[in-house]
């Protein structure tokens, strides 16, 4: 069998494992693909490695109650077994309150998500990829260490209602870590996009964590407190996927979220954050380009979430839209915030005193109902004084939340595609801009670079 399955291929193999199905109702999830990677450490490849895998997820229904096995053995025996077991246990299963009968044949718009030049990307390229990184490095007399993933991937989705979906993509996503002989300075960076040719250059990448390592090896305390911060696209991305969580209507008309109404409701058209504030997801935005179906099949297009400020729609699965008698809106597409232009370098030059931050890391959960979290700055954090570097900073651990911080905006910078994970891996389309947050908060100094 290929490792990408073209469409027709796709729908031929969920066709064969839905006319194994003997129960009332049947789903079949396809994931079929190579996924590739290398790492690098103290200056050189540690491990390079190909996966190749078909995957199926077959769902068997028996009135209310189902159940799900997930397979990868093709031949007749392997689908017959697998099918047989989902059967099995869907029969014993508990009910499901909330179990939603299978959606019929739906009609998706296409998302442009697959390149050539991430598919071919092979164990060749990406040492070459790598190549400049650690030779920058080695120049400065520093050590690099880093990731890079790539994967191409076709996915399906059929059930016995007539529903087929089908969807190929590409991605990738390259970070390196660059420090000091001694440990004492450190520095990151990284990109990420569906398209390999645009994820910025692995040359460049190396400047800038080169760059941020040896001006970070000497830092000078500053108190904790609330500051004028510039973040980087990545810090900003690192925060503003949190929200998407927080989006959930459900927990919402529940009042289990900071989008409930006091009183009961919940904040659908009011104010929520600063008024430039423009958060929206898109499958087919080329700063996104997300599959345009969900796990079941429900078509996925264009949601404003927060649109000047105002929070314009909530997450609703489709059992909880027809309890409050609305439509359902997935939570996919992944999240991009509007902005404006020019860079993180560009925002400094427009403040007089503040900190200049790379990413955080180590982000935890406080209060989910006012949205705090916790973490820390990491990899390059910077005094600004009267619009200047003037010199590294001992990291920080900040408490604050995502709705507070996009309430305090006072510049937005050109949205770029980042590695929002903490991890670096391969995640959710996030595209933010750098931004210029007054008043973000601080609590405590951290030793650790």
């Amino acid at each position: 069998m290929p490792e990408l399955l073209s469409e027709s291929q796709a729908r031929a193999l969920c066709e064969r494992v839905l006319a194994r199905s003997t129960t009332d109702g049947a789903e079949v999830r396809l994931r079929a693909g190579r996924a590739g990677n290398a790492r690098f450490a103290r200056n050189q490849i540690t491990t390079s490695a190909d996966v190749v895998d078909v995957e199926v997820t077959f769902t068997a229904r028996v009135g209310r109650r189902s159940a799900t096995v997930t397979f990868n053995v093709l031949d007749e025996p392997g689908i017959g077994a697998a099918v047989g077991r989902a059967e099995q246990l869907a029969r014993i299963a508990p009910e499901d309150p909330e179990l939603m009968p299978l959606l019929a044949s739906q009609t998706y718009t296409p998302s442009p998500a697959y390149f050539e030049s991430t598919a071919d990307l092979a164990a060749a390229g990406r040492a070459q990829a790598i190549v400049p990184v650690v030779e920058s490095a080695a120049a400065a007399d520093m050590v690099a260490s880093g990731f890079l993933q790539h994967r191409a991937a076709s996915v399906a989705v059929a059930n016995s209602a007539g529903l087929f979906a089908y969807h190929r993509a590409t991605d990738a996503s390259f970070t390196t870590t660059v420090r000091t002989p001694g440990g004492n300075g450190s520095g990151w960076a990284g990109g990420t996009h569906n398209d390999w040719g645009l994820v910025s250059s692995t040359a460049e990448l190396a400047a800038r964590a080169v760059r941020k390592a040896r001006e970070s090896t000497t830092t000078r305390d500053i108190p904790p407190g609330r500051y004028t911060v510039v973040l980087e696209p990545t810090a900003v991305g690192n925060l503003v996927q949190l929200l998407l969580s927080a989006l959930d209507a459900r927990a919402a008309d529940e009042g289990r979220s900071f989008f409930s109404k006091r009183g009961g409701g919940t904040k659908l058209g009011e104010r929520v954050v600063g008024d430039g504030v423009t958060l929206f997801s898109d499958p087919r935005d080329p700063d996104l380009l997300e599959p345009p179906f969900t796990d079941e099949g429900f078509p996925v297009g264009r949601t404003m979430w927060i649109e000047n400020g105002l929070l314009r729609n909530l997450a609703y699965d489709r059992y909880w839209a027809e309890r409050q008698g609305t439509q359902p809106t997935p939570l996919a597409g992944g999240i991009k915030m509007a902005g404006g232009q020019g860079t993180a370098a560009d925002l400094v030059g427009s403040v007089e005193r503040g900190l200049l931050v790379t990413r955080f890391w180590y982000i935890r959960n406080v209060d989910r109902r006012t949205l705090v979290f916790t973490g820390l700055t990491r990899d390059g954090t910077f005094l600004i004084e009267n619009g200047r570097i003037a010199g590294a900073v001992k990291n920080l651990r900040f408490n604050e939340s995502p709705v507070v911080m996009l309430n305090n905006v006072v510049a937005k910078g050109t949205p770029v595609r980042v590695v929002a994970s903490e991890s670096g891996g391969l995640g959710r389309a996030v595209s933010v801009p750098p931004l210029v947050i007054q008043g973000f908060r601080f609590t405590a100094v951290s030793d650790a670079v």
